[in-house]
C-alpha cells in the first residue's frame, strides 16, 4: 500500500470583493493556519481545496 502525500491549496475573496486564489501549495495544517490568518484579516469564503501537482486552483466566482 502506498501513501499519496495530499497538496492543498486555498481560495478565498478579499476584503474588496475581488477573488483570490493561492499559488503556493501547502501541507495541511498549514493550510489551515493560512486559512485563519486571511479570516482574521476579513477575507471571506475562504477555502481549503486539493490541488494535484503543478495544479493551480481557480479563483472562487
Amino acid at each position: 500500500m502506498s501513501t499519496a502525500k495530499r497538496c492543498y491549496s486555498l481560495t478565498w475573496t478579499d476584503p474588496d470583493g475581488a477573488a483570490q486564489a493561492a499559488a503556493g501549495r501547502y501541507d495541511k495544517r498549514s493550510a489551515t493556519r493560512r486559512r485563519r490568518a486571511l479570516e482574521a484579516v476579513g477575507c471571506t469564503r475562504v477555502e481549503v481545496v486539493v490541488v494535484k501537482p503543478g495544479e493551480l486552483p481557480e479563483p472562487a466566482l
